[in-house]
């Protein structure tokens, strides 16, 4: 049993779906097949320009049979990649010819474990997808202590989300969102959760210099697809005690998890914590979260090897090629292996996924067409559109100073309860800024860092609350 189609598009998730969506755009007349291992896919909706090259949108979970005519879909799971020959096998036996073909598989939970009985496996729970959201629903329903690790996005949403249970938050770094922001920004978020509501705004400004202070220091069954933006926002994250109303996480800072053992009669787990002062620290909980990143996800065999960078992750160039004939790969599967332009890298998020799939789709249709195509602008700077802690966050270029060294210095302004915004500036000019709450500065921002303007006549005044810096340079 075969099936024949020109494009066939691997994965159901954002990048798998924006693919196929910019082919019948790009190519209305050709056959589109979509392979997914669920028959709920996710597509992009509501998408808004927060600045002219950055977007903020949904993501809504739909039934593979909705997608745009001109996308067929089929239910499986691939298994085998013939790239010579131009076709596939999936898990039940069908064969696919192609003509070309784009790997979105997406990742897998990097999930903590420990190699003990099934028993403390089955308390550790990953999230990723829908099922695994319905999972914790589940557990929430009957727990009172629940422990979260992980310092990114989905760890930050979930402390902020969960109610009625009491929350152990355990990181490696010195802050809480450390993929994300900075210390102040940590900061920020973490006096609005305490004090809301109970102190007017002030606003401050503090320039902060990075030079050579050496003594500083300086983050098999059927998988669905990525959770989009704003998942939380459709579940009950509710525990089952009543009597936490008020009460904060708490964190555990430079902290590691040493030890799990289930407590007597199976009624929850025994942690043992090991702190970077060597000390160690009990918590007990129900338990665990483990929301600690995502690794590529390719179990599927092929004919030629593919080549993997560092990280696990598919070597993609430019134009999203693999390095197999008439393969490419878009979202969390693939690593770019093209020089980036200065203010832009690569983090495996939603925004990315859906960057690099549409980008695959109209490289495979130029292919096609033998058409010349240059690579989509939104590569110049890196952009990201998301919720921390209640707050809009707008990360943009080197917004950590990411791959500036120590040569570089901070802008920073702060209103309690209101904002927080930093710049990171080098020899004058505007690298990368993280926005919180209702700025209105993206695109302010983004024209900056792009044009490399000169800020140094401006001093702190770039900042100063009593000018209005888009009249300056919008």
């Amino acid at each position: 049993m075969s099936q024949d189609c020109i494009f066939l598009v691997v994965g159901g998730g954002i990048a798998g779906v924006s693919c196929a969506e910019a082919l019948t755009i790009c190519c209305p007349n050709q056959s589109i097949l979509l392979l997914t291992e669920s028959s709920i896919v996710k597509s992009v909706t509501n998408l808004l320009p927060v600045a002219r090259y950055l977007h903020k949108f949904d993501v809504r979970e739909i039934n593979a049979s909705e997608l745009g005519t001109g996308i067929r879909t089929i239910v499986d799971r691939l298994a085998h990649v013939e790239s010579n020959d131009h076709w596939v096998r999936t898990q039940s036996g069908l064969k696919i010819n192609y003509r070309y073909l784009c790997l979105c598989t997406g990742g897998v939970p990097n999930l903590f474990s420990f190699e003990q009985e099934k028993k403390l496996d089955e308390r550790i729970i990953g999230i990723r997808d829908t099922d695994s959201v319905l999972q914790l629903q589940k557990r929430l329903s009957k727990a009172n202590d629940v422990l979260i690790l992980g310092n990114g996005g989905i760890a930050s949403e979930l402390v902020h989300e969960l109610k009625q249970v009491n929350v152990h938050w355990v990181i490696k770094d010195a802050h809480i969102s450390a993929t994300f922001v900075d210390p102040g920004a940590a900061e920020f978020f973490q006096l609005a959760k305490r004090e809301k509501g109970t102190t007017a705004p002030v606003t401050s400004i503090k320039r902060m210099r990075y030079g050579d202070d050496k003594s500083k220091k300086e983050v098999q069954h059927i998988r669905g697809a990525a959770l989009g933006p704003d998942w939380h926002r459709n579940f009950d994250l509710s525990g089952a005690s009543e009597s936490t109303e008020g009460i904060l996480p708490k964190v555990y800072y430079k902290a590691h998890i040493t030890q799990v053992k289930l407590q007597p009669d199976d009624k929850g787990l025994q942690i043992t914590l090991s702190h970077e002062d060597a000390s160690e620290e009990q918590l007990y909980c129900d338990f665990i979260v483990s929301a600690t990143g995502v690794q590529p996800r390719h179990e599927y065999s092929t004919d030629v090897p593919l080549e993997l960078a560092a990280d696990g992750g598919i070597k993609v160039d430019e134009f999203m090629h693999t390095n197999l004939c008439d393969v490419f790969g878009a979202g969390d599967v693939c690593t770019a292996a093209w020089d980036p332009a200065p203010h832009w890298f690569q983090m495996r998020l939603w925004t990315q996924a859906r960057q690099m799939g549409a980008m695959a789709g109209r490289s495979m249709a130029a292919v096609l067409d033998n058409e010349p195509i240059y690579q989509d602008f939104c590569f110049e700077i890196f952009g990201h559109v998301t919720q921390l802690f209640g707050y809009p966050t707008v990360l943009l270029g080197r917004f950590n100073g990411q791959g500036l060294g120590k040569d570089y210095e901070l802008l920073v302004r702060c209103t309690r309860h209101k904002e927080y915004i930093k710049f990171v500036l080098q020899e004058g000019r505007l690298r990368g800024a993280i926005l919180i709450g209702d700025t209105d500065l993206a695109e302010t921002c983004e024209n900056l860092i792009l044009n490399g303007t000169d800020l140094t006549p401006y001093g702190d005044d770039i900042l100063n609350p009593d000018i209005d810096i888009e009249d300056y340079f919008d």
